[in-house]
C-alpha cells in the first residue's frame, strides 16, 4: 500500500466540524501530492456517492469513497479527529476518516488492496492502534501494513474436526462501488460467525473481482444471508436455502443479528423458493406493485450509463458540428483528421451506437430482475425487435415484462433428468426468445408502435397550454420522491425521447432536467438565507446541495426531505412544478439527458431556461422558509406558555 498512501496524506489534527469540511482538507492533500487533479470536480463525484448512502460506520469510522475521472492513481488519505465528525452513523460522530479515491477503471489489483484496509477497520486493536498514533509517519506504516493479509472473496471458518458439526451459513455482500462497505461487511460476518462457533462462507463481490462459492459449499449450507444494495449476481443457486436478504450495511452494523436470524428461519423450516424451478429474484412476501417497480427500476438503473454515455456525445457533435452533424456520412468510409466536422461526425455516430443499446439494454435488464441471468436473452432481444418496429421506450418496458414472465413459466415445467443440463444454455433461452419475438412483432407490437408514434406526435405539436400542464406534470413526478420511481419514470419518459428527437421530446427533456435541479437548488438556497431554520448539519449538506443541484443530482435534497418530509416535499414539488411549466411555456429545449448548467451552450433558450430554474428554486426556498419558519413560532409560543401555567400553580414563596 506504499504506493497509495505516504505521511503527506495523514492528518492527525482534523480540526473541522463538518464531514465536507473534512473532505475537502484530506482532498486537497492529494491534489498537494497530484493525486487529483481538479478539487471541485472530485469533491462533486464525492458529494454524489455520499447522497446515495451515508458513509459513517459504527465505532467512529468514516469511509467516504468515490470512483472519480479527476483521480490519477488510486489513492488513500486519513485523518484524525479529537472531537468528531458527523458522517451519518447510528452510533454517533467519527474520528478516524479515510477518503479513498479510486481513478475510473482502476486496476483490480489496486482495489484489492484498498479493499484489505476496509476488512482491517473491523479490527479494534488495529483502530485502537491508530488513535494512539503520535506522528503522521507513524499512522501511515500502521495503514501500510493493510496489504498484509489480502481478502479472500470467500473465507470460511474452519471447523473442528470433532464434535457436533457446526451451523454453516454461506453470505453475499455487495455495494454500489465495492470499494469498502462490501468487504467491511464480509469482515463483520466473519467475526461475528466466529463469536457464535458458526461456519461461515463469503462471497464478497466487489469491483476487484470475486471468486464464486464453491458449489459443494452452497449445497451443505444451512443458510443464507444476502448483504446487498445491488442484485447479487448468481441469485438462483440460493434457491431452497433459509435466506435473509438485507443492505449491506445491516452486515456492518448488526452481523449478530443477521446470523440469528437465519439460524431461527432455519429452525422454523422456511426456506426462498424450491431448487428444481427458481423463483423470482423479488422477496415473496412484496406486493405486485412493489414487485413490479423493482422490475422496472433495475432495467432503468442499467440503461441510464447508456444514457448518459451516448447523450453527452449526441450533445457535443451537435455543439461542435450543428444539428446537421446527423447527415453526416459514415465515418468508418470518409474522415479527415484536420475537419472538425468529421470530429463531430465520430462523436455522433459512437453516441448514436450507444443510443442504439437503450431499450433493448432497459428491456433485458427488466427481465434479468425478474428472473436473473436467463432472462437477459429474450429481454434483449425482445428490446431489440421493439426499436425494429418502431414501439419505442414502452414497447421495451413491455418486451422486457413478457420476457420474465415467459421464463418464468418455462421454468415451472418439470422436464427429464437428461436435459436439465441443457435448461439455462439451450431451451430456456431458444423457447423464451422465439416466443417473445412472436409477441411481440406479431401481438403487442404494432399496437404500441401505434400508440407511440400517437404520443410522438402530440409531443411535437405540444403548444399553449398543453405544453405547461405536461411541464407541470414532469415537475411534480422530478421532485416527488428525488431519485426514487417516480422520479425514474419522468427522467426515463424524457430520455426515451431523445432516441428519435422531436421539437416537442426536446422540450420535455429540457422540462425534466430543470425540474430535477430545483430540490437541491432551492434547500441550499434556503439554508443559506435562514440558516437559523436548519440544524448544523442540514446548514453543511446545504453547501454540498448547490453542486449537486446545478449537477443535476435531485438526491442533494433526500437529507432535508428526511428530515421534515411534510414541509420539504411540497415545497420542492411547487418549485420543480413552476419550472417545468416556465420551461415548457418558454419553448427551451435540450438534446443532452444529463448535466445540470454545465450543459447551458447546448440549450434552446438558454437564458430562458436559467430564469425557469431560478424561479423554481426561489419559490421552493420561500415556502420552506415559511412553513419551517411557521412551526418554529408555534414552538415559541408552547415555550412561552409553559412557564406562565408553571407559575400560576406554583405557591408563592415565604
Amino acid at each position: 500500500m506504499s504506493e497509495l498512501i505516504n505521511a503527506e496524506l495523514v492528518d492527525l489534527d482534523l480540526s473541522v466540524e463538518s464531514k465536507e469540511a473534512a473532505v475537502r482538507r484530506l482532498a486537497e492533500r492529494m491534489v498537494t501530492t497530484g493525486r487529483v487533479t481538479d478539487l471541485d470536480g472530485f469533491l462533486a463525484d464525492v458529494a454524489a456517492r455520499e447522497a446515495e448512502m451515508p458513509t459513517g460506520l459504527e465505532g467512529g469510522i468514516a469511509v467516504p469513497h468515490c470512483r472519480s475521472a479527476h483521480v490519477t492513481v488510486p489513492t488513500l488519505a486519513f485523518g484524525r479527529s479529537e472531537q468528531g465528525i458527523a458522517f451519518g452513523a447510528v452510533d454517533g460522530p467519527a474520528d478516524l476518516i479515510f477518503l479513498i479515491a479510486a481513478p475510473t477503471g482502476a486496476d483490480d489489483a489496486h482495489l484489492t488492496i484498498l479493499s484489505s484496509l476496509a476488512r482491517r477497520l473491523m479490527d479494534p486493536d488495529f483502530t485502537s492502534a491508530l488513535r494512539a498514533q503520535a506522528s503522521p509517519a507513524a499512522a501511515c506504516a500502521l495503514i501500510r501494513g493493510a496489504d498484509s493479509a489480502p481478502p479472500d472473496a470467500a473465507h470460511e471458518t474452519a471447523a473442528s474436526d470433532s464434535g457436533p458439526v457446526p451451523f454453516r451459513i454461506v453470505a453475499v455482500t455487495s455495494c454500489p462501488t465495492g470499494i469498502a462497505h462490501t468487504y467491511m461487511a464480509a469482515e463483520s460476518l466473519t467475526k461475528a460467525a466466529e463469536a457464535a462457533g458458526v461456519e461461515l462462507a463469503v462471497e464478497a463481490q466487489g469491483s476487484a473481482g470475486f471468486t464464486p462459492l464453491d458449489p459443494a459449499v452452497i449445497a451443505a449450507a444451512d443458510g443464507v444471508v444476502l448483504a446487498h444494495d445491488i442484485e447479487v449476481r448468481d441469485r438462483s443457486r440460493f434457491f431452497g436455502k433459509p435466506t435473509v436478504d438485507v443492505g449491506v450495511k445491516a452486515a456492518i452494523n448488526r452481523p449478530a443479528e443477521l446470523i440469528a436470524e437465519v439460524r431461527d428461519r432455519a429452525d422454523r423450516g422456511e426456506v426462498t423458493g424450491h431448487a428444481t424451478a427458481p423463483p423470482p429474484t423479488d422477496s415473496a412476501g412484496d406486493h405486485f406493485g412493489t414487485r413490479l417497480r423493482k422490475w422496472l427500476m433495475t432495467g432503468v438503473s442499467y440503461m441510464v450509463p447508456f444514457v448518459a454515455a451516448g447523450g453527452l456525445l449526441i450533445a457535443l457533435a451537435f455543439a461542435i458540428g450543428g444539428y446537421q452533424i446527423n447527415k453526416a456520412p459514415s465515418v468508418a468510409q470518409h474522415f479527415v483528421w484536420t475537419e472538425t466536422s468529421s470530429w463531430a461526425a465520430l462523436l455522433f455516430q459512437i453516441g448514436s451506437a450507444a443510443f442504439g443499446f437503450l431499450i433493448p439494454v432497459l428491456a433485458g435488464y427488466i427481465a434479468y430482475g425478474m428472473v436473473d441471468r436467463p432472462g437477459l436473452v429474450p429481454g434483449i432481444v425482445g428490446g431489440a425487435i421493439a426499436v425494429t418496429i418502431n414501439a419505442g421506450f414502452l414497447g421495451g418496458l413491455v418486451a422486457g415484462l413478457l420476457a420474465g414472465a415467459v421464463v418464468m413459466a418455462v421454468q415451472l415445467l418439470r422436464v427429464p433428468p437428461v436435459l436439465r443440463g441443457i435448461m439455462p444454455v439451450v431451451v430456456i433461452p431458444l423457447v423464451s426468445s422465439l416466443i417473445v419475438g412472436f409477441l411481440v412483432f406479431v401481438v403487442v407490437g404494432k399496437p404500441i408502435a401505434a400508440f407511440q408514434k400517437a404520443m410522438t406526435d402530440w409531443l411535437s405539436g405540444l403548444s399553449g397550454s398543453n405544453a405547461i400542464i405536461l411541464g407541470v406534470l414532469l415537475g411534480l413526478m422530478m421532485c416527488f420522491d428525488l431519485g426514487g420511481p417516480v422520479n425514474k419514470v419522468a427522467y426515463a419518459f424524457a430520455v426515451g425521447g431523445l432516441a428519435s428527437p422531436t421539437a416537442g421530446s426536446l422540450k420535455v427533456m429540457a422540462a425534466v432536467m430543470a425540474a430535477g435541479m430545483v430540490p437541491p437548488l432551492g434547500m441550499a438556497l434556503a439554508t443559506t438565507v435562514r440558516g437559523a431554520l436548519f440544524t448544523e448539519a442540514e446548514r453543511d449538506n446545504g453547501k454540498a446541495a448547490w453542486v449537486l443541484g446545478a449537477s443535476f443530482i435531485s438526491e442533494g435534497a433526500i437529507p432535508f426531505a428526511a428530515a421534515d418530509p411534510l414541509r420539504v416535499i411540497p415545497s420542492t414539488m411547487a418549485g420543480g412544478a413552476l419550472t417545468g411549466a416556465l420551461s415548457m411555456a418558454f419553448g427551451c429545449t435540450l438534446r443532452a439527458p444529463h448535466g445540470g448548467i454545465f450543459v447551458v451552450p447546448l440549450i434552446g433558450q438558454p437564458l430562458l431556461y436559467l430564469v425557469a430554474v431560478a424561479a423554481g428554486t426561489v419559490l421552493t426556498t420561500a415556502l420552506v422558509v415559511l412553513l419551517k419558519g411557521g412551526r418554529a413560532a408555534a414552538t415559541v409560543r408552547e415555550a412561552a406558555s409553559a412557564p406562565e401555567d408553571a407559575n400560576a400553580k406554583a405557591p408563592m414563596p415565604a
